[in-house]
């Protein structure tokens, strides 16, 4: 058949109109990547951030400055001028803004207008990242900003990248919720043939998904089997918990042991990944990307060595989900359907808890 009866086509179109997609309207009350802390200095940064223009520096302080990227008077973008000390020159005609976004000087004339600026955003550094909040900057919450230690820790090496996406940031929370894919997308990377029928455990909760997954026993890729020593056929355990923390923070945290030996004698090594999409455009995606494990500790070119190989896996991902916003695009709003399994639960419930956010 070429399309389902008309009731099951329009049941499973029913079912996706509840959840969010490329055409929802952002969720700008939470916390998103605005760059890595090592990309602001003091310079301007120009960067689109759910759909809207930001410009980024930082102040003689050292503390990080985001405005909106738009001069009131002309609407040049202040991106397109210098910085001057702590306050932004429009490249335009000269007018100064400082990091409050308030325009303190017109050359032009003697006296500033009162109460003409700009927006500034609140923003906060921790470890390599910096944080915005894109709404009301009065309903800033830190406690929408889940603690991760472990990106500043000593006892975690890391690596950090960035990749541009095509393709929607809820697609990418998708794909990062269920990551059966590892055994087809990531086949010659990260995955292995047992991933997808390992058997797993959803966890559906207050604005948090997660899906767990036990893989065991596993023959693991050399990107983890060469650090850990578990290169035997069949000889480790590979335990994944995939989370949904918000809209801008994804973690994947991945535990693997030699699972022929008893608990007592064993050692577990550990790895994370923070992944955290920030919207650019409805179908854009800044992807930034920190991992981290707890072993190999000190050895650059294993650092090296893993950033390349789980890179090239991240990599597959921005591939794929950038043909599959292709094929969204080039089908028409009366054929278009999709169904689910039973391991997309948690993915459905977070794209339904984002649509009814944007609400």
């Amino acid at each position: 058949m070429t399309l389902p009866p008309t009731a099951v086509l329009r049941g499973a179109q029913a079912a996706a109109a509840r959840m969010a997609d490329r055409d929802t309207p952002f969720v700008f009350d939470d916390w998103y990547v605005a760059a890595f802390a090592e990309e602001v200095g003091p310079h301007l940064l120009a960067r689109r951030l759910l759909g809207r223009r930001v410009v980024l520096y930082r102040d003689t302080a050292g503390a990080v400055v985001a405005l909106d990227d738009r001069c009131p008077h002309r609407s040049m973008p202040l991106s397109a001028g210098r910085l001057d000390g702590d306050t932004v020159v429009c490249g335009y005609h000269g007018m100064r803004f400082n990091a409050q976004g308030d325009c303190i000087d017109v050359p032009s004339q003697p006296q500033c207008p009162k109460h003409v600026g700009v927006r500034a955003y609140p923003v906060v550094e921790r470890g390599p990242v910096v944080w915005i909040w894109m709404g009301d900057p009065a309903a800033a919450d830190l406690s929408r900003l889940p603690p991760q230690p472990w990106l500043e820790s000593p006892d975690w090496e890391t690596s950090q990248g960035f990749l541009t996406l095509h393709g929607s940031y809820v697609r990418l929370h998708e794909n990062l919720l269920d990551l059966t894919h590892l055994t087809f997308l990531h086949e010659k990377s990260i995955g292995t043939p047992d991933y997808a029928k390992a058997p797993f455990e959803s966890v559906i909760g207050d604005g948090r998904f997660a899906l767990l997954r036990d893989v065991v026993p596993t023959t693991l890729p050399p990107v983890w089997a060469d650090p850990t020593g578990l290169k035997g056929q069949g000889q480790a355990a590979r335990i994944v918990r995939s989370e949904f923390l918000g809209p801008g923070l994804h973690e994947v945290s991945v535990a693997f042991y030699d699972c022929h030996l008893p608990a007592d004698q064993r050692r577990t090594f550990h790895i994370r990944t923070a992944h955290m999409p920030t919207p650019e455009t409805a179908t854009t995606t800044h992807y930034f990307i920190v991992h981290g494990r707890d072993f190999a500790q000190h050895d650059a070119a294993m650092t090296r060595t893993m950033h390349d190989q789980l890179f090239q896996a991240f990599h597959e991902d921005v591939v794929g989900l950038a043909l599959q916003e292709e094929a969204l695009a080039g089908t028409p709003p009366d054929e278009l359907y999709e169904f689910s399994i039973a391991a997309d639960a948690p993915a459905v419930a977070m794209r339904r808890y984002l649509k009814d956010r944007a609400r």
